[in-house]
């Protein structure tokens, strides 16, 4: 994963001349090899429901943070996904570099309103052209079987350009723990929800409603006895 994660993102700067989708389908290939050698090496595989409902427009995706994984699975899965990711991560000699060229929103988390204006204007501009905006509510990784408060950013972003927003929810913390170099064999479950209209609801309404689809189906497919790895 170091390995493929330098080369890629190097070499991925030489895709700069090119359109921004083109940089991004490149960089995708490091997801792809990474998730094959997950299958082969580490019989690490996934199963994903609920792509039959997802949204012809843009959307906000709000997904359960647990591990490492969930951010190569999404861009796969999902289509012309952008991110929103805290501006630090674009200083990661290759992996950074590759990132920044696929032109993220990248905030300084610490600016407070000043950050939530560049997510909405930023935002707007990749929503109205049908890009898909992943935000990580939690803002960090949670340990399975707990979660950390749920931030409104992406709520905000969502009412703000009435775009809906799009829940997801997976155990992958229960193969792929955080801060762990060991991976465990098995089957990642991924559940994507219906779409979360927004028109006529506030964030707090729209945060609460992907809040309580989130952890009841994380009720649903996780596994406690997998939580302690």
């Amino acid at each position: 994963m170091v390995l493929s994660a330098s080369i890629i993102g190097f070499t991925t700067v030489f895709t700069i001349p090119l359109h921004v989708d083109k940089r991004f389908r490149y960089a995708q290939t490091f997801a792809i090899f990474n998730l094959w050698l997950l299958k082969h090496v580490c019989r690490l595989n996934y199963e994903i429901e609920g792509m039959d409902s997802l949204p012809d427009e843009g959307a906000v995706v709000l997904c359960k943070h647990q591990s490492t994984w969930e951010t190569l699975m999404l861009q796969i899965e999902l289509p012309s996904v952008r991110w929103v990711l805290k501006r630090e991560l674009l200083k990661i000699p290759f992996f950074g570099w590759g990132l920044a060229i696929q032109q993220p929103i990248a905030i300084d988390r610490s600016s407070g309103r000043k950050a939530v204006t560049q997510l909405i204007e930023q935002g707007r501009v990749l929503l109205d052209n049908k890009y898909w905006v992943v935000v990580f509510p939690e803002g960090t990784r949670a340990k399975p079987g707990t979660e950390n408060k749920y931030k409104l950013g992406g709520s905000i972003l969502a009412v703000e350009t009435g775009h809906p927003v799009v829940p997801v929810a997976h155990n992958a913390g229960e193969y792929w723990p955080r801060h762990s170099f060991l991976k465990w064999p098995g089957c990642i479950k991924v559940c994507v929800g219906p779409a979360i209209e927004t028109s006529g609801k506030n964030a707090v309404e729209v945060n609460a409603e992907a809040h309580d689809w989130i952890e009841g189906k994380m009720k649903e497919i996780s596994d406690p006895s997998r939580w302690n790895r």
